[in-house]
């Protein structure tokens, strides 16, 4: 799946593919038509960067219900012919998924679609999926014959029906359809189910690849044989090498790390960070400086998982440095740091957004770090990310660090996050809006009463307007 363009994060469209709370707040006010024809050209081309942290689904189709959105396009996009020569999920997931909250809140044509999906369509283990948890068991039992009519009754097909009874995320259809009345219907199912229990027992018996012999130089000679084959092996390597190194092989593992084959000297200096050996520092700096980007990539990760206070101590002479391991150096500052590393944090935090954007991965736990230091003054910076990162999992951390370090935000920021496409910014959001805008207090008290929204969202809400929280 290529990278989505996301709009200028001023116009509807920008707003919405971010999944921000002014997009549905844009939206709603703007003509009905625009606002229509750019929610649904988000719900049909996915604009998430990764899918699998980043949540949109449950905020269209809050937009879709207050709209009063029509879903003949989402109709034409599931059923076009590209449905039939493009079968990755990335093409109708979101969609689907979309549909899904839409049934839950009741709306039937969204039901039916579904229901039409999983017996014609491509992605009908996802569209099965979504209806497991919101169809009965009349509708999913309708659906047992188009769904094993994919699968052949030959040895083939059955193998590849055990495989999608095993992979299924929801259970409920097959263990519905082991039971159908239907003796054609129920002894496929169950046949498949047995085989799926016995192939996931033989996985967890068989072993999972070839492993190193018993000795360091063993360890080391598997590790590059990984990195030849274009897999990285030096991390379970090092893992092996907790288990065979003893005192007496110290020596011959720094000379690894300073001079040995690039899955030697990976492993080692893995293996010398995670042991907080007094030497690893030197030698992730040596490794920056003269080894490969392999190398120089494993070094500067292994120097981010070191926790003591000499590794802290090296990251306050590093974190001006430009290159990785500099940029390592403020991410651990920003995990570990104290007071007196306000100053670098926020050096670090500039200069991400300056020289790689508003959405550089740096920037998770630079963002995190600038919150729990309560660096007020990087509060511009903060509203910088917050407004152009296309990562909706950035932003609520933005949001986060900005509850901890801008007074302007329960009047601002907090506001719109109660309509934000992530439930943890919601939450945030509803702990520390301000009530005196009426939209809060009315958004509060939907939230509260809405079946769909999460658990966390709802306590903190409760804990604003419930029968103890003060007065609003």
């Amino acid at each position: 799946m290529f990278d989505p363009v996301i709009a200028p994060s001023g116009t509807l469209l920008g707003l919405l593919q971010r999944g921000r709370g002014d997009g549905t707040l844009h939206a709603l006010t703007a003509p009905r038509a625009e606002a229509l024809a750019a929610l649904n050209h988000c719900v049909l081309r996915d604009p998430r960067h990764d899918w699998q942290v980043e949540n949109r689904s449950l905020y269209y189709a809050r937009l879709y219900l207050d709209l009063r959105g029509e879903l003949d396009e989402i109709e034409t996009h599931l059923f076009a012919v590209e449905d039939v020569f493009d079968t990755d999920e990335s093409r109708t997931g979101l969609t689907l998924a979309v549909l899904g909250h839409l049934a839950s809140y009741g709306r039937r044509d969204a039901l039916e679609l579904l229901r039409r999906y999983a017996a014609e369509g491509s992605n009908w283990a996802w569209a099965l999926d979504e209806l497991a948890l919101r169809d009965d068991d009349a509708g999913l039992r309708a659906l047992a014959a188009p769904t094993l009519a994919r699968f052949a009754t030959d040895a083939e097909g059955e193998a590849e029906l055990a495989v999608a009874v095993r992979d299924a995320f929801e259970p409920r259809p097959w263990r519905l359809w082991a039971d159908d009345p239907r003796p054609s219907v129920a002894a496929r199912v169950r046949a498949a189910r047995e085989t799926g229990c016995f192939d996931r027992w033989q996985r967890q018996l068989r072993p999972a690849g070839p492993r190193p012999g018993w000795s360091v130089q063993a360890v080391f000679e598997w590790a590059q044989q990984g990195m030849d084959r274009g897999a990285a092996l030096h991390v379970p390597a090092a893992r092996c090498l907790v288990a065979v190194a003893g005192p007496d092989d110290r020596p011959e593992i720094l000379r690894a790390a300073l001079e040995g084959t690039d899955g030697a000297r990976c492993t080692a200096l893995r293996y010398l960070a995670d042991g907080d050996d007094a030497a690893a520092l030197d030698l992730i700096e040596a490794a920056v400086r003269t080894g490969t980007p392999v190398v120089v990539e494993a070094a500067v990760d292994a120097f981010e998982r070191m926790r003591g206070a000499a590794a802290v101590d090296r990251a306050r002479g590093w974190a001006r440095r430009p290159d990785p391991l500099g940029a390592a150096a403020g991410r651990m500052l920003a995990c570990l740091g104290g007071a007196e590393d306000r100053d670098l944090v926020l050096g670090a935090l500039r200069e991400a957004v300056r020289g790689e954007g508003p959405d550089a991965p740096t920037l998770f736990t630079l963002v995190d770090g600038t919150g729990r230091l309560g660096i007020a003054c990087a509060a511009p910076v903060l509203r910088h990310i917050y407004r152009e990162t296309a990562s909706s999992h950035l932003r609520g951390r933005a949001a986060r660090a900005l509850a901890a370090t801008d007074p302007s935000f329960p009047a601002g920021f907090a506001v719109e996050c109660l309509w934000d496409c992530e439930e943890t910014t919601r939450e945030i959001a509803a702990r520390h809006a301000e009530t005196g805008d009426a939209r809060v207090v009315e958004r509060l008290r939907r939230l509260a009463a809405d079946p769909a929204e999460e658990a966390e969202v709802q306590t903190a809400v409760r804990s604003r307007i419930g029968p103890d929280a003060p007065a609003v």
